[in-house]
């Protein structure tokens, strides 16, 4: 097994690092990496249904869609993730319980009383301290997980605050739980550098394990993956099932509600809820931004082209943008 340094902090390149590693090497792999403060949802989710998206892109935090299924997570500098990538025998690859034996065996060494629990979570008295997702590929399989160490817990639920009322799609949901750090449980205090030096002897030893430093055909390789998938609109949130996204809109001391329907990242239509007054600004938005990625500044430029309408309502483009996501 190689156990591969990953120095990086990049969440972008981390999560095409992944892919690089998983589609272009036969070898068994063990990774350790962090990210700054990120969130990362899994491949079948509803990107803008999992984040708190007023929040996060006032906090400038990076939304990364990754190739594994699962639920949303938040990733920080506290938070340190595993990545095991195996061969084995398809139909047999699955297995949450043989990835995070491995941690759990670390972790009880250090006196932290982690278990495994429902699907796919390590906790702690029942409090979630990892969550795991699994990609097959071939005859391999890519495993990670994360580890909170000493994240910032209140970053995290603000990050992650949802309003699942107002989305109806069958995209895979996230299951919420209460989460804890790691280092709270340890019997001594230790930094999370020792930590991952803790975990990253264990699997050297019970491995027969190698040491792999990244070449600079890998890094190129793997800033190339980043720039044409992992930053992309497309894939980051275009990549979406279809969904329908609920609102109102202020007209005349009234809530004119709506329902905008996306397709494939495209505005399929905006129909009107209720009859109020604002019917007539919502037909209006909906000829203009129909077809339209549902993304800010798509919808900003076609909203453009009816600006003085916009105004004769009262409203701004700015104004009824925040009232689309």
């Amino acid at each position: 097994m190689l156990i591969v340094h990953r120095p990086h902090t990049d969440p972008w390149f981390n999560i095409a690092a992944e892919e690089h590693f998983l589609k272009n090497f036969q070898e068994d792999i063990f990774m350790l990496w962090q990210n700054e403060a990120s969130i990362i949802v899994g491949k079948h989710q509803n990107t803008l249904a999992e984040i708190n998206y007023q929040y996060v892109k006032g906090k400038g935090v990076p939304v990364i869609r990754r190739i594994s299924g699962g639920g949303t997570v938040f990733h920080d500098l506290g938070n340190l993730n595993f990545t095991f990538i195996r061969n084995g025998e398809k139909g047999k690859l699955v297995d949450f319980r043989k990835f995070t034996d491995p941690i759990l065996a670390v972790l009880n060494e250090m006196g932290v009383p982690a278990v495994f629990e429902g699907k796919n979570d390590l906790r702690v008295k029942g409090l979630k301290i990892s969550g795991n997702a699994e990609h097959v590929f071939k005859n391999r399989v890519l495993h990670h997980g994360t580890l909170l160490f000493s994240s910032e817990l209140t970053d995290l639920g603000k990050a992650l605050k949802t309003k699942p009322d107002r989305f109806t799609d069958k995209a895979v949901k996230s299951n919420r739980g209460i989460v804890a750090n790691i280092c709270d449980f340890l019997e001594k205090p230790m930094e999370i550098e020792e930590f991952r030096n803790r975990i990253i002897k264990y699997i050297y030893k019970e491995n027969n394990s190698g040491f792999y430093k990244m070449t600079a055909e890998d890094i190129w390789e793997i800033e190339k993956l980043k720039a044409e998938k992992y930053t992309s609109w497309k894939w980051n949130f275009g990549y979406s099932p279809n969904y329908s996204f609920s609102g109102f809109i202020p007209v005349n001391n009234g809530k004119t509600g709506f329902s905008l329907h996306v397709k494939k990242g495209l505005v399929s239509g905006l129909n009107i809820l209720n009859d109020k007054p604002g019917n007539k600004l919502i037909e209006l938005i909906n000829k203009q931004i129909k077809g339209s990625p549902h993304e800010e500044s798509s919808i900003r430029d076609c909203l453009v082209l009816i600006i003085d309408e916009l105004g004769k309502f009262g409203f701004t483009i700015e104004e009824i943008v925040n009232y689309l996501f």
